[in-house]
């Protein structure tokens, strides 16, 4: 079962967000963290096709060319000066995902991702997809509750219009 919720509560989701959460249902049978314990590349290689269909650049691999780079500095002549990197990344709709699977909470992976999403050039809106269930583990309900957290506590506010939550 695909479980999602978007931050900020007081905004529907974009029609992107949602496009994101259609391609999880579409793979959510065999991606089903309750059914099977996928290593998050083995998660983003079956919703790689149908988020590239959703204009998303999806990482294929570990080799630098494979990989994508979102941009967050700026150096000498307009280079790029540094990148962080993302799973997939839609430049016109400005939003970048992360796949997670076993150390998206166990290592606050999420949190790293977050910190990069807020960093990255052009972007607007983040994507975390964790598993619902990591072993004894409800990885998808402890990341949305740091989220309600962080929104409802209003001391740290964010520069991206929003954030979706997906349980897998």
């Amino acid at each position: 079962m695909i479980n999602w919720i978007y931050f900020p509560k007081s905004d529907a989701a974009p029609k992107i967000a949602k496009e994101v959460v259609d391609v999880f249902r579409e793979v959510g049978k065999v991606i089903d963290s309750h059914e099977f314990d996928l290593v998050s590349d083995h998660v983003l290689a079956k919703l790689a096709p149908h988020l590239i269909k959703c204009g998303f650049h999806v990482e294929t691999g570990k080799k630098s060319h494979q990989k994508i780079r979102v941009p967050v500095l700026f150096g000498l002549n307009g280079s790029m000066e540094k990148a962080f990197e993302a799973d997939a990344y839609n430049e016109k709709e400005k939003m970048v995902l992360e796949v997670e699977a076993g150390r998206g909470v166990l290592n606050n992976q999420f949190l790293k991702d977050l910190f990069q999403a807020c960093m990255m050039h052009n972007v607007e809106y983040f994507g975390i997809a964790v598993r619902n269930l990591y072993k004894k583990s409800r990885d998808f309900e402890k990341v949305v509750t740091f989220f309600e957290t962080l929104y409802a506590s209003n001391r740290l506010e964010l520069p991206l219009n929003g954030v979706i939550v997906i349980g897998y």
